[in-house]
Parts: structure tokens; sequence; C-alpha cells
């Protein structure tokens, strides 16, 4: 229930991101979800994406330098407290979250937070104990 999320340091660039993000498109390879982040002289790029390896395969030959890494996609309900709620038993079991971020478009009355936690596979079992949906790579249509 893991989903394969491709991670890139990408120069804070006028061009880098559009390269990358037109690359994606011209090799026809749909986003599916993004997070970019500022760290200075670089930004730290996440991308979801419906071919994972195909994405690693023309980032490899463009040279820009990326890893995959695994997150957790949680469908929570939409309304003030439910992410407050979905974070206390994981909390309590000591589990950090690493980073999260949002993404809309699956779910009609439900919020969709992408999470990447200390210990992925113990965090999945308490978020189900707890009722929570986890999503996985056929809810994105994703290739992995």
């Amino acid at each position: 229930m893991k989903l394969k999320q491709i991670v890139i340091s990408i120069e804070n660039s006028p061009t880098r991101l559009y390269n990358v993000i037109k690359a994606m498109s011209d090799a026809g390879i749909n986003l599916r979800a993004l997070n970019l982040v500022d760290t200075g002289a670089f930004g730290q790029l996440r991308l979801l994406l419906s071919d994972v390896a195909k994405a690693r395969q023309i980032l490899m030959e463009m040279r820009v330098p990326a890893f995959v890494n695994e997150v957790v996609a949680a469908e929570i309900p939409d309304r003030p407290g439910s992410l407050a709620e979905v974070m206390q038993p994981l909390m309590q079991a000591g589990i950090r979250i690493e980073f999260m971020y949002a993404y809309t478009g699956t779910s009609v009355g439900n919020a969709v937070m992408i999470f990447r936690f200390s210990d992925n596979d113990q965090a999945i079992t308490i978020l189900k104990e707890n009722g929570v949906r986890i999503l996985d790579a056929t809810t994105f249509d994703i290739n992995e």
C-alpha cells in the first residue's frame, strides 16, 4: 500500500523545473501529485508520476539527480480536526511524520494526504486500525 515517489534535488532556476516537467509531459507521463520546497540554492521536488520507472530513466538521461522513496497516501475526512485525529495515534506510537503534503483529485468530500513516516509499515497498520483508508497505486493510476 506504499507508493513510489521520485525525489529530485533541483536548482532554483527559471528553467530547471520546467525542463523536468516538460520532459515528463513529452514522454506521456502524467503528474499525479507534486510538492516543491525551497531550500536555498536548490529545491526539493517530490513527484508522484504515472510511470515511475520511465520517469527515473528520463531523469538519468537528463543527468538530474533523483532517487525513489516510499510514501503513504491516506484518505481523511475533509473537516476541521480530522488531520489531528489521524496524527494522534501515530504520535502515541512514537511515529514521526518526516514530511507530508496534500493531494486533490480522487476523493469527493475527503482530503488525501501524502505522508512519509519514520516507519511507513507501522504507520499503515495504525492508520488502518483507526479506520483510515490507505490508497494504493491503482487509485492514482500509477505504474510502479
